[in-house]
């Protein structure tokens, strides 16, 4: 099980994304995703207004500064431009809220007659998601060093770096919705590359603008099937 069968399962994913049953999850999931997005591009801001007061020029963009930049067009194009970063703390997040319904749904059509899942509390799989969120942001802080150093091969470090980390939090959290979580992560161990290289896949898009919307969704949803995949392939 290579290469092909995370193709599979990504091109499955894909194929339910105008299913009336996923439609909603889609729909909210962008919606989630734009408001995350927002609000970390908000925060960076205000960040920036601490350490810059007033308004900071942006080459084809103009000034920027205070509640006239969130609400301009400038603030939309140079968000799009950010979101290339900011996407990956964004599908983190998503994966603590909306993993269950995705999951449901992809289970409810491919994989049927499968036990009753009994989900987490709201308030673990919130503490869980924050704890990740400071790790990945810990980490992408740290690689910066490694990025000042690595110059064309940036992007490829970046897309490994967050596609093990999307990875293992992804499928850990979908595989323990069944096994708890020593048997996700036990299952995680043995397929370590497979989740790393179906993590890359995502990480990759997510650095694409308006496109990385959509990813979060399918990323859990890919995720699914692999998760589904592997242990049938281990059953047989």
């Amino acid at each position: 099980m290579g290469a092909g069968v995370i193709f599979s399962c990504f091109a499955a994913a894909l194929g339910q994304l105008f299913d009336p049953r996923f439609r909603r999850v889609v729909v909210l999931g962008v919606i989630l995703a734009i408001a995350l997005l927002w609000g970390a591009y908000a925060a960076l801001l205000f960040v920036a207004e601490m350490f810059a007061p007033g308004s900071i020029t942006i080459p084809l963009i103009g000034p920027i500064g205070g509640i006239d930049t969130l609400l301009g067009w400038g603030s939309f194009v140079l968000m799009l431009v950010l979101s290339v970063f900011l996407m990956i703390p964004v599908a983190s997040a998503f994966s603590g809220l909306f993993l269950e319904d995705v999951a449901q749904a992809v289970e409810d059509k491919y994989y049927p007659n499968l036990p009753v899942v009994t989900s987490a509390s709201f308030g673990s799989t919130v503490i869980g998601t924050l704890n990740f969120l400071g790790v990945l942001i810990g980490v992408n802080i740290l690689a910066l060093f490694l990025y000042a150093v690595a110059g064309p091969l940036i992007p490829l470090i970046f897309w490994a770096l967050n596609g093990y980390l999307l990875g293992r939090e992804y499928f850990t959290l979908v595989a323990a919705r069944r096994l708890g979580i020593p048997g996700a992560k036990a299952l995680y161990k043995q397929n370590r590359a497979k989740v790393w290289m179906a993590g890359t896949l995502m990480a990759a898009p997510l650095s694409i603008p308006l496109v990385n919307l959509v990813i979060p969704v399918l990323g859990v949803a890919t995720f699914t099937h692999l998760y589904h995949r592997l242990t049938i392939a281990a059953q047989r």
